[in-house]
């Protein structure tokens, strides 16, 4: 046998007894995403794996969307890229291993990048790569914690339209806590989505070229 694979299949399940790493099979995520084919197909909802591996059901959910871009917008370049650059926007990944999370933020970015043929110099091609930094996590979902020990932040991403992006920053623990506040006789029953779903941070809006250099670390400023 091939000694590289021989340390493959070792690696592999070491992984497996130590972080339970499985991967499921193609057929089985087209399966499961036909349940929700609809929202599969639907440029702006919005999907979080948290345990994302390498990307398995997040680049077919992209490559669904951008079936739906091509459909509704492939005629004109401009529209066809922003909503393309949408689609991606309303993908989330959390993963444990960080070479797990570099290899689906590589494995979307390229799916990106053959539909629009783009390259790297691209001010769209950099503005998706900082879009995959914010979006795929190495943390732990469980933890709600990213590598660095602190809260896992998301950014809620919105197309304004005319080439401008809204972002919004929200604590993935107080999301996913928020659903207790509804239950009968709960102490926040009274408070409305506005009080829970206050966002950590608001930007003002964003176009591709200030996302791309936002990647170089030229970021927009918060607004209060």
């Amino acid at each position: 046998m091939d000694v590289e694979l021989m340390e493959k299949q070792v690696k592999s399940k070491q992984r497996v007894a130590d972080h339970g790493e499985v991967f499921t099979p193609a057929w089985m995520v087209e399966a499961m995403l036909d349940l929700v084919k609809g929202e599969t197909e639907r440029i702006d909802s919005r999907f979080l794996e948290p345990a994302c591996g390498s990307g398995n059901f997040l680049k077919r959910i992209l490559q669904r969307k951008l079936a739906a871009v091509e459909l509704k917008f492939g005629k004109s370049d401009f529209e066809k890229q922003h909503y393309a650059l949408l689609a991606l926007m309303c993908s989330y990944g959390i993963e444990l291993l960080p070479d797990n999370i570099a290899e689906c933020r590589a494995n979307m970015l390229e799916i990106l990048a053959d539909y629009l043929k783009i390259e790297e110099a691209n001010d769209l091609y950099r503005a998706a790569s900082y879009v995959l930094s914010q979006n795929l996590v190495h943390g732990d979902a469980l933890k709600m914690r990213a590598s660095d020990g602190q809260p896992i932040t998301f950014a809620e991403w919105g197309y304004l339209g005319k080439g401008k992006f809204q972002r919004r920053d929200f604590r993935l623990d107080v999301l996913t806590g928020a659903s207790a506040y509804s239950r009968e006789g709960d102490l926040f029953t009274n408070l409305g989505k506005h009080e829970i779903f206050t966002p950590t941070k608001t930007y003002p809006p964003m176009t591709v070229r200030q996302l791309a250099c936002a990647a170089i670390g030229d970021a927009p400023k918060e607004t209060v």
